[in-house]
């Protein structure tokens, strides 16, 4: 057992669809389709052994290629989804069968309110207990609007290494993840070019100077959804050593996602 751990390497932040559906007034409408084939055989070529699967935002809370997916791979993914508000605690139980660990919110490029969702007590007390957490992306700059209103408690997981405004140690957003510690928020090193003029590796290595390497993780974004030109998974996966450097890689790729994914990792 221990060595079959050793093996294993976890992508945390990858989507599957199909060519052409959205939900209604979606701002992406795919014209391919990505498949789970496709990613097995990226990730395989470069020691990748797992992955979670995130639900993507042009698919709204239709979950159904999600879950059929972990369904088919249930002993090498997890998930994370996206749900209403309004979702039952026995649909958020099956879904946690299926295995999924979290929900996504999701205010790229909408409003960033959170009333709506801060006031949904049973929501949270089911998300809490079954012990999932919350994955949140935001504009740049934006996540200090959000984060706060969240319920205590609730690990936090934020997308695409967080996406402040600069890499100083001043900047609102670094300051909050500081704040908050790696026992309450995860950031994933995912979706480089979705920084603008932000630098990835300073920003890398500032959150692993604000975080320590135990809250990090690592995603590919495959297949880079409105940036799938930078789809080349080798490239993607060679960055995270060019970021931090090798000593980390090990932590980033196996230990925490093991930890946050699978709890203690023994059932992988």
């Amino acid at each position: 057992m221990t060595s079959l751990i050793a093996s294993v390497r976890v992508d945390c932040h990858f989507h599957v669809f199909e060519a052409g559906q959205a939900v209604t007034g979606a701002r992406y409408v795919p014209a391919y389709k990505a498949t789970i084939e496709s990613w097995a055989k990226q990730a395989d070529g470069v020691g990748v052994s797992h992955g979670v699967l995130i639900q993507p935002s042009f698919l709204g809370v239709d979950n159904h290629k999600l879950l059929s997916t972990l369904a088919a791979y249930p002993d090498k993914l997890k998930g994370v989804v996206v749900v209403s508000p309004a979702i039952s605690r026995s649909e958020l139980l099956a879904m946690h069968v299926a295995g999924v660990r979290g929900v996504r919110l999701n205010f790229s490029g909408r409003d960033h309110d959170l009333q709506a969702w801060a006031q949904q007590r049973t929501f949270w007390d089911g998300v809490l207990s079954l012990g999932w957490h919350v994955q949140v992306h935001t504009d740049p700059g934006r996540l200090p609007d959000v984060l706060p209103s969240l319920p205590s408690g609730l690990h936090i997981v934020v997308d695409h290494m967080g996406r402040p405004l600069n890499c100083s140690p001043s900047d609102p957003t670094l300051s909050l993840l500081r704040r908050l510690g790696p026992d309450r928020v995860s950031v994933k090193l995912s979706g480089a070019y979705r920084l603008g003029r932000v630098k990835p590796q300073a920003l890398a290595q500032s959150l692993l100077a604000e975080l320590g390497p135990e809250a990090l993780l690592w995603g590919s974004d495959w297949p880079c959804t409105n940036f799938e030109t930078w789809a080349d998974y080798p490239a993607l996966y060679a960055g995270l050593s060019q970021w931090l450097g090798d000593q980390h890689v090990e932590v980033v790729l196996r230990a925490n996602p093991l930890r946050l994914y699978w709890g203690t990792g023994l059932d992988v």
